[in-house]
């Protein structure tokens, strides 16, 4: 990596990704941070963020984010389906990603990781959004049967990201899941592994 990673917080017009340290010592607008014996509850709004954050344990301790869907969202029929679809395009997004050294292999996941951070896009982003609508619409349309999964890969937002502040890590879990499952007694693509999907989103 060319330059040791210093900012805490950087911010895109569209994205922005903060440290997770400074994420719970100044937690942004819609979330609050309550500190507990065995690490920190996150609390955030519904109704104006979409959280995607597993629960996880770092050396705060433990980190959980109350009414966070987790990195891989499950829906099982249409409504849940469209109203997933409709926070997506509609609330600003909470992932969080991890910052490696570039020399060291994935699979070395204490000795790779450098820093954990919050990132976040704006689904209401117009080009954003047409990057989601684009992308959702072309998962339902390509797969052969009713049940299916697709990523959405945030890599080259984060690679964006990294050229503003002139840094070169690699990312690990910079991507979070849609996962479709219908009651079709015979649904063999999904059972096969034909009806995963992979779409990109860019910030330019």
């Amino acid at each position: 990596m060319r330059e040791t990673m210093k900012a805490d917080q950087v911010s895109h017009s569209k994205m922005k990704v903060t440290e997770i340290g400074e994420f719970l010592r100044k937690p942004p607008a819609g979330f609050s941070v309550v500190a507990l014996s065995s690490g920190y509850r996150v609390y955030s709004d519904p109704e104006e963020t979409l959280v995607l954050i597993d629960d996880f344990h770092s050396c705060r301790g433990n980190i959980v984010f109350q009414k966070s869907l987790g990195r891989k969202v499950k829906v099982n029929n249409l409504w849940e389906y469209t109203s997933f679809r409709k926070s997506l395009l509609s609330r600003r997004i909470y992932l969080l990603m991890s910052a490696c050294e570039e020399h060291f292999p994935v699979s070395n996941r204490k000795a790779a990781m450098l820093k954990q951070y919050v990132v976040s896009i704006d689904g209401n982003d117009p080009f954003i959004k047409w990057q989601m609508e684009k992308g959702l619409d072309w998962t339902i349309s390509s797969v052969a049967g009713e049940s299916y999964r697709v990523d959405i890969d945030l890599t080259e937002a984060l690679e964006s990201w990294t050229d503003l502040v002139k840094v070169e890590p690699v990312w690990r879990d910079a991507s979070f899941t849609l996962k479709y499952y219908s009651d079709a007694l015979f649904d063999f693509p999904h059972w096969f592994g034909f009806s995963k999907r992979t779409f990109k989103l860019r910030l330019t």
